[in-house]
């Protein structure tokens, strides 16, 4: 519930439009980096906090970007609601994982030697043909 707060932060503040102009710059205006990199830093926070408040933190930011780009934001905002719903590389990054992480004898390793590279597969899937579709 807290991360709503902070994504609304985060546009009223104008944080998410300075850290979307310093995500952009560093990319050198290449759409496709910007989505890629918007894509990992999603994919990241979802590992480390629930895909809600990955996907409103994100938001902001994927949309500052867009329009400092004058890009349509549909592929950016698709993007973050893929990364954010495709935790497989910690036991708590979604309930599921978390859910059998105990009973099925899990390691935590586990989940980062097949997560880390099903994470990567998703993102360049994504990456190639979001922008394609949407």
């Amino acid at each position: 519930g807290a991360a709503l707060g902070i994504g609304e932060a985060l546009r009223s503040t104008g944080a998410a439009t300075s850290i979307a102009e310093g995500l952009v710059d560093l990319a050198g205006g290449n759409e496709r980096l910007v989505l890629l990199a918007i894509y990992l830093v999603t994919m990241l926070f979802t590992e480390l906090i629930t895909n809600n408040a990955a996907a409103v933190l994100m938001f902001p930011i994927a949309l500052a970007a867009a329009q400092k780009l004058g890009v349509d934001p549909m592929p950016m905002i698709v993007s973050i609601m893929i990364a954010a719903s495709a935790a497989f590389a910690t036991p708590f990054g979604y309930q599921t994982n978390l859910m059998v992480y105990g009973p099925g004898g899990y390691r935590f390793s586990d989940y980062l030697r097949f997560g880390i590279p099903l994470s990567l597969l998703f993102m360049l899937v994504s990456v190639i043909l979001v922008p394609v579709i949407w």
